[in-house]
């Protein structure tokens, strides 16, 4: 079964008996202590990840497999070039086809090889992190790699830039490797180069001020105080995979169907901004990208242009200030006002953009971020000695 899970492109494979996961503790901890922020599936579903029984009954192996997506950045698209501008950036897992459908295509095609292999049918159930299974757990104890400090699964030679899938069967599959130890030693550069201080610990995460969680999961506005450390992000993060030093060495080619698609590693902000909802629908087509609504990548555009965005990015964001979605207003105005504050050839139509708004805005929340960032602006002006 190894052989037939390499043969159909997975760079690792293991297998784990089912059984009671030991370091479920750990994860009921963590939930206890809030570190998931709102995700409140996470622990609605966390009784069924104690055992992988419970994904299927009669289970008797978990086949966990890794596929690389380290691939580099994609060229940019003559659309992204035209809305010109600064640019913004997705995590590398979402900038090619959706690796749920890929992963889950391979799964069921290796369930099909080991139907064939054995002569007869199998019960069998493709999980891609969208069943309780903790998958993390299943691939250190499958050796397929281990967890490291930053909480992602590295697999020795390939690195962190890597989807798991798992295959719950009913067949008892040998061998089973053993579980490779954590390798990280005294490093942690991942610890310490997060942008947001998300890390409580060593292989604690908090998940509330990461930005993967901040600009996809989280369905909210994205707390002022961390919102000039999301920097020009628009779709997760990869910071501390980035600075990894087992993302440094050779590994070999990824998998060719998690390709990037042009465009879709620095996009225009300006361009995202401007998305109508059928524009949107087409973007996100096929990706990753579909786990967020259009208001959540409005706000974390604005929010990128806010933090990288000049004076001449000002009438995209005065155009957006009309969005229908109070979350994308109230974003908006807050970059508003910290591209005034930054620029001061952005402070006069800053202020009349905010203004005007303000004289229409019925939203209390989006009102209270108006006020803010008009704020902002005459404390600039006066600053710089201009007239308020």
């Amino acid at each position: 079964m190894r052989e037939a899970a390499l043969r159909l492109g997975f760079h690792r494979v293991g297998f784990t008996p089912v059984g009671p996961v030991e370091r479920f503790r750990l994860y009921r901890a963590w939930l206890d202590a809030g570190r998931a922020a709102d995700m409140e599936w996470l622990a609605r579903d966390a009784e069924p990840r104690r055992d992988p029984a419970e994904v299927l009954p009669g289970a008797r192996t978990v086949v966990t497999v890794a596929l690389s997506y380290a691939h580099g950045d994609p060229p940019p698209i003559p659309a992204d070039r035209l809305a010109g501008g600064p640019s913004g950036t997705i995590a590398r897992y979402a900038r090619g086809e959706d690796y749920h459908i890929i992963v889950k295509q391979k799964l069921t095609a290796l369930a099909r090889a080991l139907e064939e292999a054995l002569g007869r049918p199998v019960a069998a159930r493709a999980c891609v992190d969208t069943a309780p299974v903790l998958e993390r757990e299943a691939a250190q104890r499958g050796g397929v790699g281990f967890i490291a400090k930053n909480t992602m699964l590295i697999a020795p030679g390939v690195g962190s830039y890597v989807v798991l899938g798992e295959l719950v069967t009913d067949v008892a599959c040998a061998p089973v490797a053993d579980e490779i130890a954590p390798r990280c030693g005294e490093c942690r550069r991942c610890l310490d180069a997060c942008p947001t201080g998300a890390f409580v610990d060593a292989y604690v995460l908090g998940a509330g001020r990461c930005i993967s969680y901040l600009t996809i999961e989280n369905p909210g506005p994205i707390p002022r105080a961390l919102r000039p450390l999301v920097g020009d992000r628009v779709f997760g993060c990869d910071v501390c995979q980035e600075v990894c030093p087992w993302n440094a060495g050779a590994t070999p080619p990824p998998a060719p169907e998690l390709a990037p698609r042009p465009g879709y590693g620095r996009p225009s902000l300006r361009r995202l901004l401007g998305l109508g909802a059928a524009q949107f629908r087409k973007w996100q087509r096929r990706s990753a990208l579909r786990r967020i609504h259009r208001a959540q990548l409005l706000r974390n555009a604005a929010v990128a242009l806010g933090n990288v965005g000049t004076v001449e990015d000002l009438p995209a964001l005065r155009d957006a200030l009309d969005e229908a979605a109070p979350l994308v207003r109230a974003h908006v105005a807050w970059a508003l006002g910290a591209i005034a504050a930054r620029d001061p050839a952005a402070l006069p139509a800053a202020a009349e953009a905010l203004a005007a708004r303000r004289a229409l805005e019925a939203d209390p929340d989006v009102q209270a971020e108006l006020d803010d960032a008009l704020a902002t602006v005459a404390a600039a002006r006066r600053d710089r000695g201009h007239a308020p």
